[in-house]
């Protein structure tokens, strides 16, 4: 049997790389594992040679102990790797073939997984709809920031690259389609953003990055991104975007100054529940603020795409309200002004075909906009460092060393 590595969770603000077990095609009991899976049998799984496994800011989440997350957890839900066994029910995968995972666990059978909302699986989490890689109450499944992982119900999740060779020069923008890339591109797209939209999104961490990236590709004139930090805003520039810098004020006022409206069409929160304020509010924290402003900023009947992370659960949060998931939201200005709102995590299957083509015909190049940087695994804890102190980079663990830098 092989040995493994993978990045745990050790406490908070504190990662590390430890000896793991192997995949089985059982659930074994471990932190973070739902009694209600110890002992489940995978015979629809395949055991992956991982070969990109990616950074992500919801990883950031529990790593800053902003979630009930356990310690000994171990990390990672954006996974891209090389199949090199299958269990007895996998009838289309095949040994060798290279292969993205949606981070979001589906069985394929369930009524939301046939209507296509893989994000919301009913089998995968014993307390509640919806699963993934790594993640704090998500059922318990082994992440993926590791050397070999397990992606259940094989034939249904994993997408096959068409040709082996082809996909390895392009897996760093390959590697976004786990998560960041359908993420950002379905927060435009649930926000209506279409030809000629003006955009708002607000954070310019990589999903933002990802979204603003998306809004162009979907046709939007002008997308702005907003973020306190001067390295990503200069990052969001660098492929044509508007930065709006937050502590200088209310997005709505440097909008005015492009557009000559205060408002846009569409706007997109990729921020989250560790929002601070704007303005002279900027180093507060206030995890309202952008769900606030993207409904001020956006003009009646518009609407908002919500793939920034929202948790019932944030033991760090400033008020007793907050620590539960409630927020002070403007409902009523929401509702007003006739919005559309989508939440929730993106159903990564409704994308990541189509994004795949994108990328393996050169009309994507999403690892450039995100700023794709290429790390070993062990370096892992200084990258969530870094990461964590605000670099304009999107972190790429290569556990083997199959990536060509």
């Amino acid at each position: 049997m092989a040995d493994n590595r993978g990045v745990a969770y050790v406490g908070k603000g504190k990662v590390e790389v430890q000896d793991i077990d192997y995949p089985t095609f059982e659930l074994q009991d471990g932190p973070g594992v739902n009694p209600a899976n110890v002992g489940r049998k995978l015979p629809h799984a395949a055991i992956l040679r991982v070969v990109s496994t990616n950074i992500c800011g919801s990883d950031q989440h529990m790593v800053r102990g902003r979630t009930t997350a356990p310690e000994g957890l171990i990390l990672g839900h954006e996974i891209t790797g090389e199949v090199i066994e299958t269990g007895p029910g996998v009838e289309f995968i095949k040994e060798g073939d290279l292969v993205s995972v949606p981070f979001n666990i589906a069985c394929g059978r369930c009524r939301n997984c046939k209507e296509g909302n893989t994000g919301v699986c009913e089998h995968v989490n014993p307390d509640r709809p919806g699963s993934a890689y790594g993640y704090v109450d998500m059922g318990g499944w082994v992440g993926g920031q590791a050397e070999y992982a397990l992606v259940p119900y094989a034939d249904w999740n994993l997408l096959k690259f068409p040709d082996k060779e082809q996909a390895m020069e392009k897996i760093l923008d390959l590697t976004m389609l786990s998560d960041i890339f359908p993420t950002g591109f379905h927060g435009a797209a649930t926000a209506g953003v279409r030809a000629g939209s003006t955009v708002y999104v607000a954070g310019a961490g990589p999903v933002g990055l990802a979204a603003a990236y998306s809004a162009m590709l979907l046709g939007a004139s002008v997308v702005f991104v907003g973020d306190l930090i001067p390295e990503r805003l200069e990052q969001a520039k660098s492929f044509g975007c508007e930065p709006i810098d937050v502590s200088k004020g209310d997005p709505k006022d440097q909008i005015q100054e492009v557009l000559g409206v205060p408002e846009v069409d569409a706007a997109v929160d990729a921020v989250g529940f560790e929002a601070r304020g704007h303005g002279s509010h900027s180093g507060e924290e206030a995890p309202a603020t952008v769900l606030n402003s993207i409904m001020d900023v956006t003009r009646a009947a518009g609407k908002l795409g919500i793939p920034g992370l929202y948790v019932t659960g944030d033991p760090g949060a400033a008020d007793e309200a907050a620590k539960q998931g409630s927020l002070s939201i403007r409902i009523g200005l929401g509702w007003a002004k006739s919005h559309s709102f989508t939440t929730g995590q993106c159903p990564v299957m409704r994308y990541h075909q189509g994004l795949m083509q994108m990328i393996l015909h050169d009309r994507a190049q999403i690892a450039k906009a995100v700023n794709a940087t290429v790390i070993s695994l062990d370096d892992a804890p200084q990258g969530y460092k870094d990461f964590d102190s605000g670099v304009a980079k999107k972190f790429v663990l290569n556990p083997h060393g199959l990536i060509r830098s």
